[in-house]
Parts: structure tokens; C-alpha cells; sequence
């Protein structure tokens, strides 16, 4: 088990390797030195061969990849906490970006982000998160592929145009609801997250990666940008941990954690959280430390953490906190009770002193037990201070191996496709369906004109038509006949006419 030196003042105060995967908590208000810290952690975890995330929100987090300078403020610092052992040092970097502009492109797929999280995301009610399960469920029961959103808007449609056979199973599926679905959607998709939804989508085990000297790779997310839709920014971030969770292989308690995991500006992704989504989160942080994965969250206040969730970080750094209003200094009261206080020890008033640079620390110990609150100096970082050029972070990512992998979208056929497929090929049938109808009705109607044809025909050859020889022969009767009439009429009248 290693250990490094994370600062000083009366004591020195030690992180050790077996006991990152405990997680962590950085808190503190804007200026204090959180980003500092950060740095330094992650800088000895690079040295121990464990790879690293962290979302850069200011851009200060790329300077990691240059090696820093002595000033008299840093030899001020290194002096006060006893460090004599120092060297500045640049760290294996990987950039990544959303949008592809300054990292590596970072993709995901409609499936992969699964209903709920998506629903989070686009801020679904529960009645519309229900239909968005729907579509999912539809979607794996008919293998149709959810890879980006014109595959979901699709699918949501075909739901939709089906839904009083599909209500059977799977209950009402109102047409208002699918279509706010379809509206936030639009919107998500013009804040660019059409960018995101699509392949080829990032492994995860390709932030697991060391260099060529065995350092761990620092994988940072360009977030400058994406920062501006924060839905955006912690339903991804979000993703990553949990994608972390179901790929890796359970390991059990190592000598050193294989990744950890920084969560910066964590307390978004607790606000309007519903209950499931929490849930996950909680059993993610719970279970994740068995896969090797250590969690550190990063926020201002650590009452943005739930309890349930802060209950499990084992290694706590807090920098100062501001208390001008009673609200606030509940605040801080609460923060300092969830520290172990040595006898006679005012953390709460500590806290409200802490200057730029200090914190108040508590650490797991080699039996991982916390340790007491501990005011020190934060040790400095060997890499630099403040942002890199643009060149130099372009020469990074023109270098990756990754560059080739992530490069292009790929298009593969999936949902959107196969439902249009499947559209064109029902209209046709229904096209030929009712060519054929018309055609037999046609045939029908012939054979009904040929049939009454046919009766008529036959009346007309069953009545008789007399000949000449009959005309003759009733002239010569008819003509007989009166003439027997007359001499019978004599016969019998003779007497009285003479």
C-alpha cells in the first residue's frame, strides 16, 4: 500500500492507495483552492498507475499536461508544510470534448443511456418517463437498434400511431404526452446533444489506459462549453459512472484503485432528481469500490450530497466555507458534524477561518478508520498553473491513439431506417391491397353484366315466333271456322226466318 503526502501544518496528513476506492468528498466555496486539490490527487494517482477522469468546467485542468515552475508563493508553501523531497513534473493527458472541438469526440447511444437517465435529461414528468419506457421496451422487442435521436423520434412515433394495440399491454399512451416528449427532445437536440447520441460510441475501457512510463493517463472532458446545459453536462457524467459499473469485473479490495472517477460541480446531479434516479446513484457509489473504482466528488457546500450518498465517502477535504446568514452558518455547524472531532477541537469555527490553500482534512487510515479533523496546508502541484495553448493541446489529441477510432459518425442501419423500411413496404402493400380490391371489383361487375346478358338472352330465346305456313294455316281456320258458324246459325234460325 503507497501513500503520498496531500498536506501539512502541525501534521502532515497522508492519502493511501488501498483506501482511494472509498471515495471522497472536496468541498469548499468558489476560490479556496478546491481545483488545487484536485490536481494534487489526481497527479499522485497518476504516479501510482491509476487512471483518472475529471471534467475541466474553467479550463485550468489541462495545464496537467505542463510541467509547473517554482515561485516564491509555492517555495512559501513547500517550506510551511516540511516538503524537501520535490519535483515538478507534466502528466499523461487525454482530452476528450462532446462536441469534438477540443478532445476527442465522446459518444454514447440512445440505448445505452437507458429511459431513465434520458428521461432525467429531458425532464420528463412520470407519466411521460412511463411512455419513454415503453419505447424502449417496444424497441428490444421488435430488435430495432436506439443509436441516435432521429432513431427515437421514431420510435416514438411508431408508438404512438400504434397505441391501442400496444395500451393493451402496456397501458394508455396519450398522443399529448408523446409529443412534449418529442418537443423536449428538439430542444436537448439543438444544445447539441445530437452530437453526443451517435457512433461509434465511447469504450469506457479506453480510459483505463497507462503510459509508456506506467503512469495512469488523466483523461480530462473539455466541459467549458457543455457546462452551459447542465442536464446535459450531469446526465453524462452520470452515464460514465454507471457505464464504469456494469462493464468492469468485480476485484474486490486491491492495493490500489484501477480508476477513480472526480465528479465536479456534483450537486447537479442531485437537483430534481426523482427518487429512482437516486436510488441508482446511491447503489452505484455503494457498489462501484468493488470493480476498483473510487468516487470523488467535488461541490461547494457538502450539504449538495445526500446523506445516504455522503454517508459512503470515506475521505473528506473541506476548504473553506462562507457564513454571513443564519441559514448559512446551519451550514457549517452541519458540515462540521459530519467530521471526528478531537475533544475540545471548534471545527466549526476552523472552517469559517480556513484561509486560500488550506483545508480542513479527515482521512481513512492504513485500517480504514477516519481520522481526526485536521487543519492543513494543501501540498502544491508538480504540474503548472493556468490553461495550455491551443497548439499544444491539438498536438495531444492529433497524437492519440484514439484519434483514427473516434474520428468519423458512423450511420449504421437501426430503428429510424428499419421503421421507414417498414413504412414504405406497408404503404406498398396497402397501394397493392387496394389495386387488387379495385381489380376484383371489376371483375365482379364484368361477370354480373355478363350474367345478366346471359338471362336476357335466354328469355329471348324461349319465346315462340309463329312462321308463314302457321300464319296460313290460322287464316284457313279462322276463315273455316266463320263459315261453319254461319251455316250452323241458318240451321237453327232457318224455321223462324221463313
Amino acid at each position: 500500500m503507497e501513500q503520498f503526502l496531500l498536506g501539512g501544518g502541525e501534521e502532515k496528513v497522508f492519502l493511501y492507495s488501498k483506501m482511494m476506492n472509498r471515495h471522497g468528498l472536496i468541498a469548499g466555496a468558489t476560490g479556496t483552492g478546491k481545483t488545487v486539490t484536485l490536481k494534487v490527487i489526481a497527479e499522485a494517482l497518476s504516479d501510482w498507475g491509476v487512471p483518472v477522469f475529471m471534467a475541466d468546467v474553467k479550463g485550468d485542468l489541462a495545464s496537467l499536461a505542463r510541467e509547473g515552475e517554482m515561485n516564491d508563493k509555492l517555495l512559501e508553501r513547500m517550506q510551511t508544510i516540511g516538503i524537501e523531497d520535490f519535483s515538478f513534473s507534466s502528466y499523461p493527458v487525454e482530452f476528450w470534448d462532446i462536441f469534438g472541438e477540443l478532445g476527442l469526440p465522446v459518444r454514447s447511444t440512445i440505448s445505452e443511456m437507458g429511459p431513465l437517465m434520458l428521461s432525467r435529461l429531458l425532464g420528463l414528468n412520470e407519466i411521460q418517463t412511463g411512455i419513454m419506457h415503453i419505447a424502449y421496451r417496444v424497441a428490444d422487442e421488435q430488435g430495432l437498434l436506439l443509436l441516435d435521436i432521429k432513431d427515437l423520434r421514431a420510435m416514438l412515433n411508431y408508438v404512438n400511431d400504434h397505441s391501442k394495440e400496444l395500451g393493451r399491454n402496456y397501458g394508455n399512451i396519450s398522443s399529448a404526452s408523446v409529443g412534449a416528449i418529442l418537443r423536449s427532445l428538439l430542444v436537448l437536440e439543438q444544445e447539441g446533444a445530437d452530437q453526443f447520441f451517435c457512433e461509434p460510441a465511447l469504450d469506457i475501457r479506453d480510459f483505463l489506459r497507462s503510459s509508456s512510463d506506467g503512469r495512469g493517463i488523466i483523461n480530462i472532458l473539455a466541459a467549458e462549453k457543455l457546462f452551459n446545459s447542465p442536464k446535459l453536462y450531469s446526465t453524462f457524467l452520470l452515464w460514465l459512472l454507471s457505464e464504469l459499473y456494469e462493464t468492469l469485473e468485480e476485484v474486490g479490495d486491491l492495493d490500489k484503485p484501477k480508476f477513480v472517477f472526480f465528479f465536479d460541480e456534483a450537486h447537479l446531479i442531485f437537483q430534481d432528481a426523482p427518487d429512482a434516479l437516486l436510488e441508482k446513484i446511491e447503489l452505484i457509489v455503494r457498489l462501484v469500490r468493488s470493480k476498483g473504482v473510487g468516487v470523488f466528488f467535488i461541490t461547494q457546500s457538502p450539504k449538495d450530497i445526500p446523506d445516504s450518498v455522503s454517508s459512503q465517502l470515506g475521505n473528506r477535504v473541506q476548504h473553506a466555507l462562507r457564513a454571513y446568514t443564519p441559514k448559512e452558518q446551519k451550514v457549517v455547524k452541519a458540515v462540521a458534524e459530519t467530521f471526528r472531532q478531537e475533544t475540545g477541537a471548534d471545527i466549526e469555527k476552523q472552517i469559517l477561518e480556513l484561509q486560500v490553500g488550506e483545508a480542513l482534512v479527515s482521512t481513512l487510515d492504513e485500517t480504514g478508520t477516519p481520522s481526526f479533523a485536521k487543519r492543513v496546508l494543501i501540498a502544491p502541484p508538480k504540474s503548472a498553473f493556468g490553461t495550455v495553448e491551443g497548439s499544444e493541446r491539438m498536438r495531444i489529441i492529433n497524437n492519440s491513439p484514439f484519434e483514427q477510432k473516434y474520428a468519423e459518425v458512423i450511420d449504421r442501419e437501426s430503428a429510424y431506417e428499419m421503421l421507414e423500411l417498414a413504412a414504405k413496404q406497408s404503404q406498398i402493400r396497402e397501394t397493392e391491397e387496394k389495386q387488387s380490391a379495385a381489380l376484383e371489383a371489376e371483375r365482379k361487375k364484368l361477370e354480373e353484366q355478363e350474367k345478366k346478358l346471359e338471362q336476357k338472352q335466354q328469355k329471348t330465346s324461349t319465346r315462340r315466333t309463329d312462321s308463314h305456313m302457321d300464319r296460313f294455316t290460322k287464316n284457313i281456320m279462322s276463315t273455316v271456322g266463320r263459315e261453319v258458324g254461319r251455316a250452323l246459325f241458318r240451321g237453327v234460325f232457318g224455321n223462324l226466318k221463313k
